[in-house]
């Protein structure tokens, strides 16, 4: 998700960049085409590109802006004296006032305004720009050789253009705004699972360990009484006392193992990506029933082998795969093509532990090496995961 807002902010920022040049480039074309000398028209031209580069601090201040006030730094009001200086040159060179007004109007837009003024703005300047138009009726914004048509296709596609390029903008700022919005509220509803996961747990291990130490001290309290009077009858407490921790304990471990585990599906593609990450051309299949295979089984097994992977492979692909064969056996395995000079297990303790955890549930745990390929292959009863 921060890779997409990051990329959605590169968009936003090459949008309204392209805006301001494509808007300068059409103004230079136009002023050329009426036949102004190639001085004023490079004047027009080069400033505009200034202009344009004096957008970028606007931009990404705005990007970290505080949305409760705006705040008047160095960095903004710069760039606001250079819109303010090129549409002063850009209206005097070319004697139109829409020309010199888009870039100061332009640039004012991008200012971190509070939340409801840009759009009063955008609205007011809008209309600003729309009067300015119709003001420069007799601006000849058209090449010389097309005559009256030309010249007013020419006033009509600058007019259209460099009004509405404002709200265009603020339009890509708002959607920008859209995101970040969404964005937060992801944050924050990751953020609200988590606490409530965490309350949820903290409730379960109120209930289990309070009953038990409920039982417990009842049962020693007890032991007190009869220790004088009944030597055996209080042993015989103090052994269930013993049992209720035990008890207690095992809860506390399932509980534990109930929390800790994580679908099969997360896990392939946990694996998938933690490959991924280290530069290796990793691919997974998973079924679409993976996350009823045995979890406590194939889990470990899973992080295992990729970890496996990551220490001795040393290649640069991997294949993970988890199904359901026709025999309701879940099949795993992942493949991974090998180093000549990746370092080898001395012991092979890995392999060995695994397929103990294997056997225990019945399955059964197979390696191969093909040359450069290697692969393991664990095979579980589908009534694992059942039991």
């Amino acid at each position: 998700m921060s890779r997409g807002v990051t990329a959605t902010w590169w968009y936003t920022v090459s949008g309204v960049v392209a805006f301001d040049l494509s808007l300068v480039l059409f103004w230079s074309l136009m002023l050329l085409g009426s036949g102004k000398p190639v001085g004023e028209v490079l004047v027009v031209g080069i400033g505009g590109l200034v202009w344009t580069a004096s957008t970028l601090p606007l931009l990404f201040d705005y990007r970290h802006r505080d949305e409760s006030t705006v705040t008047i730094r160095r960095r903004i009001l710069g760039p606001v004296l250079v819109a303010v200086a090129y549409g002063i040159g850009a209206g005097v060179v070319s004697g139109s006032w829409l020309v010199g007004a888009v870039p100061i109007v332009q640039s004012l837009v991008l200012l971190p305004w509070p939340r409801g003024v840009r759009l009063r703005f955008v609205v007011a300047s809008t209309i600003l720009l729309a009067c300015l138009w119709f003001i420069d009726v007799g601006v000849p914004f058209a090449p010389g050789a097309g005559g009256a048509a030309a010249e007013t296709a020419g006033f009509w596609t600058l007019g259209l253009y460099s009004v509405f390029v404002p709200s265009l903008t603020a339009l890509s700022l708002w959607w920008w705004d859209v995101l970040i919005t969404l964005d937060r509220a992801r944050i924050s509803e990751a953020r609200l699972g988590a606490t409530q996961e965490r309350l949820r747990v903290a409730t379960d291990v109120h209930d289990l360990q309070g009953h038990h130490l409920q039982v417990i001290a009842l049962q020693l309290e007890l032991t007190e009484k009869l220790l004088s009077r009944d030597p055996d009858a209080a042993l015989e407490q103090l052994r269930l006392a013993r049992a209720s921790v035990d008890e207690a304990r095992q809860g506390t471990r399932d509980l534990a193992t109930r929390f800790r585990s994580v679908p099969l599906g997360d896990e392939l593609a946990n694996a998938r990506d933690l490959l991924r990450a280290a530069g290796i051309a990793a691919d997974a299949s998973i079924g679409p029933d993976a996350d009823a295979a045995p979890a406590d089984v194939l889990g470990p097994v899973i992080r295992e082998t990729t970890t496996n992977v990551l220490r001795h492979g040393g290649g640069r692909r991997a294949h993970l795969a988890l199904t359901l064969t026709p025999e309701r056996t879940w099949r795993y395995e992942i493949t991974n093509d090998v180093a000549p000079s990746a370092p080898r297990s001395a012991d092979g303790a890995g392999i060995a532990g695994m397929e103990r955890r294997v056997a225990e549930a019945g399955g059964a745990l197979e390696v191969r090496q093909d040359g450069d390929e290697f692969s393991v292959v664990v095979t579980v009863p589908a009534e694992a995961a059942a039991r």
